[in-house]
């Protein structure tokens, strides 16, 4: 049949089984928006306020759900405003298509009203990027998108259509979509007996969980990995959830804001080993004396990953599930049980604490993980807020915090809130923000209120940006410069005139009558959380410091 390049565009989202895109409409891409229209029944379109919360939108959407995020936008500024987004997804590996569209043919390169040559631009920051420039190639090329963004190691594909190419007409012929599947038969067999063997030697092993599990759906064969090993578990931020948050031989997050047991323990083992981890440098801390007693054994899809950062004794390429599977069949029980009483006796004497009473962070995000029972979908934004949320909420399944991890984009929460909530409407999603990341989306309340999703967006006001106050506080001599927010900003009337509700509260009992409440809401609900200035984040590893050396309140006191 005959059909025009806007046409093929939503036929194409059709066959991926597409449901729900994010975007804003503008004079080049007004051909796919007419298209959208008439099949409005079968795809939702959800208007953010900015192209920036489209993409957030569409990166939370996938994040939570597993499945490949959409986001549309015009050209010029509309594509532009598509870039921290984009690269949100790209550090933190995410399955993402952005579609945008430009000028005309004749027009490319002529610095024409709102002309961006936005593949250009999204060349570093995307798997792969395209322009289309004949509607011949549209089917096959929107087709390769999606297949790029979930293969191998996931990521956020581009694909930029001139307005005359969405209105030229060409045969379309639709095509049944093979679901993607992990290539087992690709894992060196070598490597698992090498890994194995590695195994075996190790008198002190100790797993570390990073993202990549999530993103491989390796959480049932990780349980049984760590049960068939007998060695302690700590994570990274992305990694939280693929490993139980409550069982005992989970020690906590690891590096800069991790526990003192994971750094501990870390910085003892005689054997690392990492699950989908790229060894952040807020992970690693000093990276000459990072795990320097042990070997280290690397799982991971992508072989560039593969001494980047880290120097490793040996690594496994391929699909964490699918490795994780080979060993779990080839391993026997193994038994470390002076080395799991060493590192449980960690948990005990340097347990996570903060002050028994006044309205804290860490007490905020218990409160939430009691009255959601630990089944809620939580978003963060980036800062302080978001490191509690790590540290105090356990999570118990993948795909249940959603955060930037790599990029740490401030105002990301919002719009991943959308995109979580539109992809998970039985499920309760809290935002948990700071004040400074919350002037940077506040926008997105009205989309949140114009189609009545239910949200729930918890403000940590401390008035100030808490985490570079942090840093200054600690190393920069108390010199608050520019990290001040003390301003007449209202956010509860601000939420009240976007057409949500607010809630201030100043006092424990204040905040857990208000989230009960929003729990019961069928509309987006704020909450105003007024919290000390002064508040800080710990443990933590001073930069360039080992993360041996962690360190808290009660250890700067001695000193």
């Amino acid at each position: 049949m005959q059909l025009s390049g806007a046409e093929i565009v939503v036929a194409c989202l059709k066959e991926q089984g597409v449901d729900t895109v994010f975007g804003y409409p503008g004079g080049a891409i007004l051909n796919v928006y007419d298209a959208l229209y008439k099949h409005r029944d079968e795809i939702t379109h959800i208007l953010t306020s900015h192209e920036q919360g489209a993409a957030h939108a569409a990166d939370g959407y996938a994040r939570s759900t597993g499945k490949v995020g959409v986001c549309l936008a015009t050209s010029g500024p509309g594509a532009t405003n598509l870039v921290t987004g984009i690269a949100t997804a790209y550090m933190d590996s995410i399955p993402m298509v952005a579609i945008t569209c430009n000028v005309t043919l004749p027009l490319l390169g002529k610095d024409s009203f709102q002309e961006i040559d936005i593949t250009g631009i999204t060349l570093p920051i995307t798997k792969h990027n395209y322009i289309v420039k004949n509607v011949k190639d549209l089917a096959e090329t929107i087709r390769k998108s999606f297949r790029i963004a979930q293969t191998g190691r996931p990521g956020p594909v581009l694909i930029d259509i001139p307005k005359d190419v969405t209105a030229n007409k060409t045969e379309y012929k639709p095509v049944k979509i093979e679901p993607v599947v992990p290539d087992a038969e690709s894992i060196c067999r070598k490597e698992i007996e090498t890994a194995i063997s590695m195994i075996k030697k190790a008198k002190r092993p100790y797993v570390f969980v990073g993202g990549g599990a999530v993103l491989s759906y390796a959480s049932e064969e990780l349980r049984r990995f760590v049960s068939l090993i007998d060695a302690p578990v700590c994570d990274s931020l992305m990694g939280k959830g693929a490993f139980p948050g409550t069982d005992d031989r989970y020690t906590g997050m690891l590096g800069m804001h991790g526990t003192k047991t994971s750094n501990y323990g870390v910085s003892e083992c005689d054997l690392l080993i990492v699950m989908g981890a790229r060894f952040s440098d807020r992970v690693t801390g000093n990276a000459k004396k990072f795990a320097h007693h042990a070997k280290i054994l690397q799982f991971d899809v992508d072989p560039a990953e593969m001494n980047k950062n880290i120097v490793i004794t040996a690594g496994v390429t391929g699909d964490i599930k699918e490795a994780l599977r080979l060993i779990n069949e080839n391993l026997e029980q193994q038994s470390h049980s002076d080395w799991m009483e060493r590192v449980m006796s960690y948990k005990e004497t340097y347990p996570m604490k903060y002050p028994p009473e006044g309205l804290t962070g860490p007490y905020i995000v218990e409160e939430i993980y009691r009255q959601t029972n630990g089944d809620a979908i939580v978003v963060t934004e980036v800062g302080q807020h978001q490191m509690w949320a790590a540290q105090y909420y356990k999570y118990t399944k993948p795909r249940t915090l959603i955060t930037s991890g790599g990029l740490g984009t401030m105002g990301y929460g919002l719009g991943a809130a959308l995109g979580a909530k539109t992809g998970n409407p039985q499920k309760t999603v809290v935002n948990i923000a700071g004040d400074g990341c919350l002037r940077m989306n506040m926008n997105e309340i009205a989309t949140a209120a114009r189609y009545h999703i239910p949200i729930i967006e918890v403000v940590m006001n401390n008035h100030v940006l808490g985490m570079v106050r942090q840093w200054q506080d600690l190393f920069y001599g108390q010199r608050y410069s520019a990290t001040v927010l003390n301003d007449a900003v209202d956010f509860v009337k601000l939420a009240e005139a976007m057409g949500a509700e607010g809630i201030r509260v100043e006092s424990r009992e204040e905040f857990a009558s208000a989230f009960e409440k929003a729990m019961k809401q069928n509309g987006p609900v704020l909450i105003d959380c007024q919290i000390d200035s002064d508040d800080k984040v710990w443990p933590m590893v001073a930069p360039g410091a080992a993360i041996s050396e962690a360190f808290d309140a009660s250890d700067l006191s001695e000193k």
